[in-house]
């Protein structure tokens, strides 16, 4: 029956109400994608365009930006002592466009749901989709022509499953564990590490549309460093995540935006013990357009008072409460740092709803006293629902 009802399903089903992408040119830089994502916002990546070498005069869609790019372009150790003059690169810097399996494709919307379903399985981070005709093209940035398009996701296709689940009885009320979908990760921090040394992690979560577990001494879950929270923070929280443990990012993290002014000074004063003098410049940064990298930046005021640099952000509240598959909430969105966890016995549905409601890619899998077990990925779930159609 599942079979049947998808067979006449195109990609362009999957379209309905997208808003088009907000393109960007290769040629960019760095500080242009900053100012650009900062109006954006955290939903409306960048889709960055590059002419095609085979015929100039066309357009190709090479990488995604977002604000996850940027923050871990900045603290790369090469950029640690001047980021603000990093900002002056081009987005190349942290895009591999001649990577062996690229991470955006381009997908037909006559295309059927299986096609785009497989180009995600052959490694595409994200689909991009045209919803515009001819007619109706625009000059991108930099110049040239290409029709509107949208992006298209992991998130978009279990929100599509979702709607008939009905159709794939019994298997999603079978469990995580049984259907072999919890697996190890190794995208995991100590809470005592520092929080520069998951730089590379966070990289590679975005990639993989994960996150990266922040573990106690003794393996429970205590946090996470998420991609999907960063991407809602902007470029000052490299400097944060410069100065604190793995641990106090969390905490950092999750009152972004409230922080008292004695969080602000103790990382300054971690800065400033450390060496990171282009860090403070970074916090103390006029981002407002026109952007350029030599005045954007200014140096931080010497007399800022400083707190002890042993001590972490003082009044942020400490990371909240993991969520069970027992307790998840309808409503929309994340909020902070709060993990998101099922158990290993927690029905496939029931984990798909968790991740469709908190938007995140992935849940992750703990034991009763939260040990962490595993985790169970987006890309997983839907295999299952392409093996049913197989």
């Amino acid at each position: 029956m599942a079979a049947s009802w998808l067979q006449d399903r195109e990609v362009a089903d999957l379209c309905i109400g997208k808003p088009p992408t907000r393109p960007i040119p290769l040629s960019a830089t760095v500080g242009d994608a900053l100012l650009a994502l900062r109006s954006a916002g955290a939903d409306d990546p960048l889709a960055v365009w590059a002419a095609d070498r085979a015929a100039p005069e066309r357009r190709t869609c090479v990488g995604k930006a977002c604000m996850v790019d940027v923050i871990c372009y900045l603290c790369a150790e090469e950029n640690l002592d001047a980021p603000c003059a990093a900002l002056g690169a081009p987005v190349s810097a942290f895009l591999f466009p001649n990577a062996a399996t690229p991470l955006v494709r381009r997908v037909e919307p006559s295309s059927s749901i299986l096609e785009a379903l497989d180009a995600i399985f052959d490694g595409a981070q994200s689909l991009v989709v045209p919803i515009r005709a001819a007619a109706s093209r625009r000059k991108l940035a930099g110049g040239g022509c290409s029709a509107e398009f949208c992006w298209l996701t992991q998130e978009d296709f279990l929100r599509f499953f979702l709607n008939s689940i009905a159709l794939f009885s019994p298997v999603p009320a079978l469990s995580v564990s049984d259907l072999g979908l919890v697996r190890p990760t190794a995208l995991t921090v100590s809470h005592r590490e520092p929080a520069l040394s998951a730089v590379p992690l966070i990289r590679a979560s975005l990639t993989e549309q994960t996150s990266v577990a922040v573990i106690s001494n003794n393996g429970r879950l205590v946090g996470e460093i998420s991609p999907s929270t960063l991407a809602h923070l902007d470029e000052r929280v490299a400097a944060a995540l410069a100065a604190l443990s793995a641990g106090e990012l969390t905490a950092y993290i999750d009152c972004s935006g409230t922080q008292p002014e004695s969080a602000t000074r103790s990382i300054k004063a971690r800065l400033r013990e450390k060496g990171l003098l282009g860090m403070l410049e970074l916090l103390d940064a006029d981002f407002s357009p026109p952007f350029s990298p030599a005045t954007s930046c200014s140096s931080s005021s010497s007399s800022d008072d400083e707190s002890s640099p042993s001590a972490a952000p003082s009044n942020c509240r400490r990371p909240r409460r993991l969520r069970s598959v027992r307790s998840y909430s309808a409503r929309m969105g994340r909020q902070s740092e709060e993990a998101i966890v099922c158990h290993p016995w927690s029905s496939l549905v029931a984990v798909m709803i968790q991740a469709s409601t908190h938007r995140v890619g992935y849940v992750w899998v703990v034991d009763d006293d939260y040990f962490l077990v595993g985790i169970v990925t987006l890309s997983d779930m839907l295999k299952v629902f392409r093996e049913q159609l197989a």
